[in-house]
């Protein structure tokens, strides 16, 4: 029965579209299928013998449009995250210092807080000094001051760990200093007198102490058998770090540096707050004397120099009225809280006392001088130009050629006759140099020029 009627229905519509035109046979098609899709939906879906339903196994997985898009949008948010972590991580990343040094160093110290030097404590009657929380408190005051220094000391750091890997027989003496020197200027950031050089850079060499520098014009080169004491210095707002050491090439020598670095160490672990000065030149004594060093076949005990000294620190002040000796019989004055000191030693193969020679190239003005008549005119204006230059800072004479001056060494002179200038001449009589700028807080000894290197 249903077949015979589905025939007849299929031959009445047959006969319909004959007359129809093919428009109106497109819109009954239409109507057609929509019709047998809603039939479809209404009829009850059957398992298979898997418990599937034939629309399951032979409809065709759905085209998501949107999966593409959403998956570039995801892969897109991701790398954008990337970028930024990457950025993040460029930005934390520490500024490092060139090979050779050419970043000043407050700039790869952004935070202002510069490394501090080697701490020592206190030791008995100060033990409690380490705990105690007024003391603290003055430190917590002191800090600009300290991170002045500790900055001056930075840049010494790093200009002497440069020149000591390139320090070498046959460089020309005047080379080796301007290349340090220059190096100072650019990493402290040179400017004026609140930021620079404290004084010029001593490369005495051999049977020479201290307080020689070429001046301009001078051939001397560095060989193999010399032993050449470097000693520098940096400033910042006149708080000055004065440290030296000794180089030498020939093993021969090494005893001699040993003594002189062994003797500075223990006049650093003697020095503090209530400390008398001699008793710290006696152990520096002992330490020293304590040494032997074997020169071309020849045995030498190693002397302290009995007339060389450390000495206190003030700002601007190189020399600020306290010397440290570095043999016993010295002075019964104590150290204060507070004070700068430059502990150095000095090993002698020779007499062990120092006389002054050679041509002068070291110059200060005093401390304390007050107006002083003039009546050179050149004079007048030399010293114009060292006061604006280089105030109460030792200068040499190479830094007055280097900002101009011509033709002064007669107003030079009459400076240093009326007593406002002061020359510093070579000292004789000794082969190696070691030293360091300690300070002393209130709560423990900060070594503040201490390195890697000594």
């Amino acid at each position: 029965m249903a077949g015979g009627s589905a025939d007849a229905a299929t031959k009445e519509m047959e006969a319909l579209h004959v007359t129809q035109t093919p428009e109106t046979k497109e819109n009954l098609n239409k109507a057609a299928s929509v019709e047998s899709d809603v039939t479809s939906s209404k009829e009850p879906k059957v398992a298979d013998s898997n418990g599937a339903t034939p629309e399951a196994q032979s409809s065709p997985p759905e085209d998501d449009d949107d999966g593409p898009s959403e998956d570039g949008a995801a892969v897109s948010a991701a790398a954008k995250k990337k970028k930024k972590k990457s950025k993040a991580k460029k930005k934390k990343d520490p500024l490092q210092q060139t090979d050779p040094p050419s970043i000043p160093v407050d700039e790869l110290f952004p935070s202002g807080d510069f490394p501090e030097g080697e701490i020592q404590q206190y030791l008995d009657d100060n033990l409690w000094r380490t705990t105690s929380e007024e003391k603290r408190e003055l430190e917590r005051i002191q800090k600009p001051m300290y991170n002045s220094v500790r900055r001056a000391a930075e840049v010494h750091r790093q200009v002497r760990k440069y020149m000591r890997s390139i320090v070498k027989p046959g460089m020309l003496m005047t080379e080796l200093c301007e290349t340090l020197e220059n190096m100072v200027r650019k990493l402290i950031k040179e400017n004026g007198l609140q930021a620079g050089i404290a004084f010029p850079t001593g490369c005495s060499l051999n049977w020479v102490a201290a307080h020689w520098t070429p001046n301009s014009g001078d051939k001397t080169v560095l060989q193999y058998d010399d032993v050449m004491k470097l000693d520098f210095g940096t400033h910042i707002d006149g708080y000055i770090v004065d440290c030296a050491f000794t180089v030498a090439f020939n093993p021969m020598f090494d005893p001699l540096l040993q003594a002189t670095k062994d003797a500075t160490n223990t006049g650093i672990k003697e020095a503090g707050i209530d400390a008398r000065l001699c008793d710290v030149g006696a152990a520096i004594q002992e330490v020293m004397e304590s040494y032997e060093v074997e020169i071309n076949g020849k045995v030498f005990q190693v002397k302290s120099v009995r007339n060389l000294n450390g000495h206190s620190i003030g700002p601007y002040q190189i020399h600020a009225g306290k010397s440290v000796p570095i043999v016993k019989g010295g002075e019964q004055t104590k150290m204060e809280e507070g004070e700068f000191y430059a502990i150095e030693t000095f090993g002698s193969t020779g007499k062990g006392f120092v006389r002054e020679d050679l041509e002068c190239s070291h110059y200060m003005k005093n401390f304390d001088v007050g107006h002083v008549p003039l009546r050179v005119a050149k004079a007048k204006q030399l010293l114009g130009t060292i006061n604006n230059n280089f105030g109460t800072l030792a200068f040499c004479r190479r830094y007055l050629d280097r900002i101009g001056e011509t033709k002064y060494l007669m107003a030079l002179k009459n400076l240093c006759d009326v007593g406002i200038i002061q020359p510093y001449p070579p000292l004789c009589d000794v082969r190696s140099q070691f030293e360091h700028t300690i300070l002393l807080r209130p709560t423990c000894k900060e070594v503040i020029s201490r390195g890697d290197d000594y």
